[in-house]
């Protein structure tokens, strides 16, 4: 959902929030612990998931690699979820055109640096950079051109925009800030 008028635009951007997050830390904890209760199961001797068998898994050494291959599981699933309800990534970007100013917001993990926010002004914004890669993974990506800064991505890396959507929003904000597009 975006905003616009003549002076201000507010862009919002999605986090870590997504289906296929929610559904691969699922799949990717139901599997760890699946192999973390057979290696356990090894180790008691007996089946503590009745549908989950141990009888041909002997302690030393499956039982221990299934373990550690439960725990690892666990410990990706736990940063994944981790990463869900922190909502990583998510946040904004600001223009205002009254003030000259360029907000870019996101959060990030807790701490002391979880509210990352880059602020400059819209006299050092060059062009709007367009990078697209076609190939088995395309990447297409919106950036900020600042005099002597690094570029400042607008557009989240893991969202799938087709070609025109891409074309569409660059050219809409080239048209707001009043510069001009460029491809990397």
């Amino acid at each position: 959902m975006n905003w616009e008028s003549e002076w201000f635009r507010i862009e919002l951007i999605r986090g870590s929030r997504r289906i296929s997050n929610f559904f691969w830390a699922f799949i990717l904890l139901s599997g760890a612990l699946g192999f973390l209760s057979v290696g356990l199961s090894s180790y008691f001797g007996k089946d503590l998931i009745s549908f989950l068998s141990y009888e041909q898994i002997v302690f030393i050494p499956q039982g221990i690699v299934m373990c550690f291959y439960g725990i690892a599981g666990s410990a990706f699933s736990l940063y994944l979820w981790g990463t869900i309800f922190w909502n990583i990534g998510s946040g904004y970007n600001k223009f205002d055109k009254g003030k000259g100013i360029v907000c870019i917001y996101r959060w990030g993990f807790p701490g002391k640096n979880r509210r990352i926010r880059i602020e400059f002004s819209m006299k050092d914004i060059e062009a709007i950079g367009m990078e697209v890669q076609e190939g088995f993974y395309p990447r297409r990506t919106l950036r900020l051109k600042i005099k002597g800064q690094q570029d400042v991505p607008l557009t989240y890396i893991g969202e799938n925009l087709t070609l025109r959507e891409i074309e569409e929003e660059a050219a809409e904000l080239a048209r707001f800030l009043q510069i001009s597009i460029e491809g990397f």
